[in-house]
């Protein structure tokens, strides 16, 4: 052995010397880089041209945008309505899709009662759970839930709706997939052709390597094998730049110029409305730059040739009316400033409301209010006869005009903490250096965007609020009307949902789902902000599903009212300087376990605001940022006020989804 190893030795010296070659260890493999075909439609779940959605393969690639991808939607991905398909042009210019679904497939057989539903979310984290979703950046499962579409009564068209618990990370890809679902006879169903050529390593080649070195083997790794997978894809988020840039490119701009005074009048003052509690009820007009092609519903935003909008050279300005509270406790000195936030299709004279007045008479606020332009009571119409129309993509112009909406609302609060503070008649009833926000339903719910936002609020008070719209639509009330005419223009349920989806997309730009993740995050012109969220269960409206998600998303403490423990919220006694969400009870039986809206006893939506201990509660929050219950006994529930009627019970609301 010794004399071996000694010519081992003597022949690598000799290589050595003579400087000939030896044999090279085999190169490390190239590490993957994901790629994927662009697709007009994908046959993985046959069932419709889009679906899986969202998806991939409805992008191409792009090396300026921060994601590395553009989306490339088709016509024949989008839906076909009665007046033609949807132009997809205004979503291909994002940089990916929205980071809160849903996700949408159609599985024909599938049965609902083997999906994780919402009153069940930790277990969609568990061995047995038949859908997944994958953070591909940290490999985390990512908490959710699922459901069959019940909100029509085709079979047939039923899809699976896959809700994440909380908003998803920005720029950030994700695996879905779903896999061992039976049919009603318990016969396991089988994927399509084209996904089981997938798992069976015969899909075609520039789709196949992705799912062999990539998708499946990230499955693998989460314990999901290839025997029962029905389907699985992967999606992109947009980036935080793709859904924040307009907005903020708008406000700096008009920010600064703002910087060297502001053009305004006050156009009526009362003294005798309400004198009561009122001492001043002032009407204004604010000048603000305008970034659309007209002030009106249905005016769109224009851009500049960077990308970002820019101020209408032909008609540069637009005039904003609002309105001022000064109680009579203002009198005796100078208040904090409160601005509000309507609810659905609203005006800013919802401030006028009696239980407003006596409220900041007794506790001592100056409150004011401007329309939030897109989604005011001027637009209500014209987005009725949008849709009844059946040129869904027109609808693009309603999210356009809420960034001149939320734009206004800066002006308006800079207005009051400058121009109106510094006013010799009415300065001397205003407390600048406090700025605060009350928004209730839709002003609950877009209150959270606007604190993304906003360079002046640190605090804002919700009230039944909830995000994403796409997860609200479907279980509120007040959507009806509007699901009608989406039934007219489209018929099938999936496109329907798929509709609500794309929608979503534009939204984020413009309500919490796009926001949420930036409140303890601001942009260099903004800064953090603390929130207060208050819920009523059994909201006809405005479901507490989306009003968790939104808390779970802020990671808010969960304040004990004596009711119920939520998943992902820590229940706490009371919160001080953190996000913070309460609920109320009015005696409802639980909510219909699917995607149709709570129509059972009296609707609680408009009941919590006011109560004594609600009011009390809101009052201590806005001042010290402390979150207390202030109920009797610490029992929040009230059910003297569920307007219920015999039958109107837990079975009644299970009948809803049959």
């Amino acid at each position: 052995m010794a004399d071996l190893l000694r010519t081992a030795s003597l022949l690598t010296l000799a290589l050595i010397w003579c400087g000939c070659p030896t044999a090279e260890p085999d190169p490390e493999p190239e590490p993957y880089v994901p790629a994927w075909p662009t697709l007009t439609c994908d046959d993985i779940a046959a069932a419709h041209c889009a679906f899986p959605f969202p998806n991939n393969v409805f992008t191409r690639a792009d090396a300026t945008t921060d994601t590395g991808l553009r989306l490339a939607l088709s016509v024949d991905a989008m839906p076909s309505t009665t007046a033609g398909p949807i132009d997809p042009a205004d979503w291909n210019v994002a940089d990916g899709f929205s980071p809160g679904g849903p996700l949408l497939v159609h599985i024909p057989g599938a049965r609902a009662d083997e999906l994780v539903g919402s009153h069940a979310i930790g277990a969609s984290l568990e061995g047995e759970a038949r859908t997944i979703l994958l953070n591909t950046a940290t490999g985390a499962l990512v908490p959710h839930w699922a459901e069959l579409d019940r909100t029509l009564d085709d079979d047939d068209t039923r899809a699976l709706l896959i809700h994440p618990a909380a908003r998803l990370d920005d720029a950030t890809r994700y695996v879905v997939g779903v896999r061992g679902l039976t049919n009603s006879l318990g016969q396991p169903l089988q994927p399509a052709p084209a996904f089981a050529a997938l798992l069976g390593g015969d899909g075609p080649a520039d789709r196949q390597d992705h799912y062999t070195r990539d998708l499946l083997p990230r499955l693998a790794e989460a314990g999901w094998g290839t025997d029962d997978l029905l389907v699985a894809w992967d999606f992109t988020t947009a980036s935080r730049r793709d859904t924040t840039q307009w907005l903020l490119h708008m406000r700096d701009e008009a920010m600064a110029e703002a910087a060297d005074g502001q053009e305004f009048t006050i156009d009526v003052v009362e003294d005798d409305w309400n004198p009561d509690t009122i001492a001043f009820r002032l009407q204004g007009t604010l000048t603000a730059p305008l970034y659309l092609t007209e002030p009106g519903p249905g005016g769109r935003l224009l851009f500049g040739d960077d990308g970002l909008p820019e101020v209408n050279a032909a008609t540069p300005t637009m005039e904003v009316p609002f309105t001022v509270l000064i109680p009579q406790s203002a009198t005796a000195g100078a208040k904090p400033l409160l601005q509000y936030g309507h609810g659905l299709f609203g005006a800013k004279e919802q401030v006028h409301s009696g239980h407003f007045r006596s409220f900041i008479d007794t506790y001592g606020w100056v409150f004011f209010a401007a329309d939030l332009k897109g989604m005011a009571s001027d637009d209500e119409q014209w987005v009725r006869d949008t849709l009844l129309g059946g040129d869904l993509g027109a609808i693009a112009a309603m999210y356009d005009r809420l960034h001149q909406g939320f734009l206004n609302w800066i002006l308006l609060m800079e207005l009051m903490t400058q121009g109106m503070a510094d006013d010799a008649t009415w300065g001397p009833y205003i407390d600048a250096s406090v700025a605060r926000y009350h928004g209730i339903s839709q002003g609950g719910i877009m209150g959270l965007a606007y604190a993304g936002m906003s360079p002046h609020i640190d605090r804002a008070a919700l009230g039944v609020m909830g995000q994403p719209y796409a997860l609200l639509l479907n279980r509120s009330v007040d959507f009806e009307e509007f699901f009608l005419a989406l039934q007219l223009a489209l018929g099938d349920a999936r496109d329907i949902q798929l509709v609500l989806a794309l929608v979503q997309m534009m939204w984020n730009r413009v309500e919490p789902q796009g926001w949420s993740a930036y409140i303890d995050d601001p942009d260099p012109g903004g800064r953090p902000t603390q929130v207060f969220m208050r819920a009523a269960i059994g909201d006809h409206q405005v479901p507490t599903l989306g009003a968790h998600a939104m808390a779970r998303t802020l990671g808010a403490a969960h304040v004990d009212t004596g009711l119920r423990d939520l998943w992902g919220l820590d229940l706490v006694g009371s919160a001080q300087g953190s996000h913070a969400y309460v609920e109320y009870d009015f005696g409802l039986p639980d909510v219909p376990p699917c995607n149709v809206p709570m129509s059972l006893c009296d609707d609680p939506h408009g009941k919590l605001r006011s109560l004594d201990e609600a009011r009390e509660q809101l009052d201590a929050f806005l001042r010290t940022g402390a979150v207390t219950n202030t109920c009797a006994g610490g029992v929040c529930s009230f059910p003297a006020l569920s307007g219920c009627v015999d039958g109107e019970d837990d079975a009644a609301s299970q009948a809803l989804c049959e």
